[in-house]
């Protein structure tokens, strides 16, 4: 064996003298021109030629391996598996394996709604009981989850269904979905403009109230009749608007040629009253063409008292005297609302509602949540107002009393139960008294929340210390 560097003619530079070939090569590969160079001259300034690559023979070099033409041959063998084009569905559920109305009379809301989510066909008479059912309950979740079932149902545009929609947003205090679903009605009756009017003015916003009645008005789309006035009247009511309860009272006369009857003089009568207009509503009484009824001089009574003119009081109740002998004028200090013992409260929350009542005891982080917040409404100014109990027993005890009201400890354990900044809404079956109206406004500046109370009467939305009932309800 000889080493590369005894050969002649060859580049003794580029192997060292010491390496040796472990192999022999063929006299050709030796030979070949491109092993072979001329002699390396430094002082040649020419360009070298561009490298010379040959193919390795070499049967386990990868370029040694043949070329497949075949494309098919770098596929699988077993062929691929097919991904499915969407999740697994059910076995449908027909009508026949489940009665929706069955469900619905004994109770069963959530099943019902979980069996039109699976595909289960609804027809009007079930959609009719679960919004009559939300609506009667005040459960807005309940009745968002409806609203959605109904609108992916062949019953999305029927007018009832729409109509009885309106209504349990107008009973939720959901004005502006109420809102949303009467304007996207392909047919409005009058009866549902009616119940708008009145929810934009429960809920505090009578001017929302006016704005609709204008575009109705404006456009045609419907006739006013006399029940419509005294809907405008009591959103000029919740609102103070004086000069709009003549405009729209003498508009009822003039223009669509209705008599006022005496619901309508006490609608005014109304507008003045909330708004401190006492002298002004007194003169109106007595101009009215028709004979005040008892009804008409108890809310004079009323709004007196309210405002604390007793000389107004005293007068109108020797007015009432003549008109009711029966009335006894011995003791003319009306007795508080007498609370009964089957009052009580339901805090709403996601999915669930939690009943109060203040003859049964609650968790104890509530009565503790109750305590601190007292302390900080006498701070902010609250006195109690111990007229609202009944019980022959001390100042202390009656002002004891008053704390645990059950609209309270409702309130006190959705604090400590729900998120901070979270609306909290109660639902009351009694009309709400005047000192935890009090102390409500007082907690909703305290807490920094909404606090939405529904009683029997109307909803009071309290926010920063007021309520939009403007202390009349």
């Amino acid at each position: 064996m000889a080493s590369l560097s005894s050969l002649p003619g060859t580049a003794n530079s580029i192997f060292s003298s010491n390496t040796h070939l472990k192999f022999r090569f063929p006299p050709s590969t030796l030979l070949s021109p491109p092993l072979c160079a001329a002699p390396y001259d430094r002082n040649t300034t020419t360009t070298s030629p561009p490298h010379q690559y040959r193919r390795n023979n070499n049967r386990y070099s990868p370029q040694s391996r043949p070329r497949r033409n075949n494309k098919q041959d770098y596929r699988r063998t077993t062929p691929p598996i097919e991904k499915e084009a969407g999740p697994v569905t059910l076995s449908p559920i027909s009508a026949a394996d489940v009665n929706l109305m069955t469900l619905c009379n004994e109770g069963k809301i959530d099943q019902v709604i979980e069996y039109i989510s699976l595909g289960v066909a609804a027809d009007f008479r079930v959609f009719e009981t679960l919004l009559s059912y939300c609506t009667k309950l005040a459960s807005l979740d309940v009745g968002e989850r409806v609203h959605e079932l109904l609108l992916r149902s062949p019953w999305s545009n029927n007018i009832e269904l729409n109509g009885k929609l309106v209504e349990m947003y107008v009973k939720n205090g959901s004005m502006r979905s109420a809102r949303k679903v009467f304007d996207k009605m392909l047919e409005r009756k009058l009866e549902l403009l009616h119940l708008m009017i009145s929810g934009y003015a429960e809920t505090g916003d009578g001017e929302g109230g006016l704005r609709l009645f204008e575009q109705v008005r404006k456009l045609r789309l419907l006739e006013p009749n006399v029940d419509t006035f005294l809907v405008v009247l009591s959103a000029c009511a919740s609102m103070g608007a004086v000069k709009q309860g003549f405009m729209y009272f003498e508009l009822m006369k003039k223009e669509y040629g209705i008599v006022p009857s005496v619901e309508h003089y006490l609608g005014v009568i109304d507008v003045l009253g909330k708004s401190g207009h006492l002298n002004e509503a007194l003169e109106f009484l007595e101009d009215m063409p028709i004979e005040p009824t008892k009804q008409v001089w108890e809310t004079v009574i009323n709004f007196a008292r309210i405002h604390g003119d007793i000389e107004l009081e005293d007068h109108t109740e020797e007015l009432l005297v003549r008109l009711d002998s029966s009335r006894n004028m011995t003791d003319k200090t009306p007795a508080p609302f007498q609370k009964r013992h089957s009052e009580f409260n339901m805090l709403e929350g996601k999915d669930r509602a939690n009943e109060f009542k203040s003859t049964i005891p609650h968790r104890a982080d509530a009565y503790e949540k109750l305590k601190g917040l007292s302390g900080q409404m006498r701070d902010a100014g609250y006195v109690p107002d111990t007229r609202y109990v009944l019980h022959d027993i001390d100042e202390a005890a009656k002002e004891q009393a008053l704390m645990y009201h059950s609209e309270r400890l409702a309130i006190a354990y959705g604090l400590i139960s729900t998120p901070a900044r979270t609306t909290l809404r109660i639902i009351k079956n009694l009309r709400i008294c005047g000192d935890c109206h009090n102390a409500i406004k007082i907690m909703s500046k305290i807490v920094g929340r909404e606090l939405i109370v529904r009683d029997n009467k109307r909803f009071h939305h309290f926010r920063d210390g007021k309520c939009s009932c403007n202390d009349y309800w």
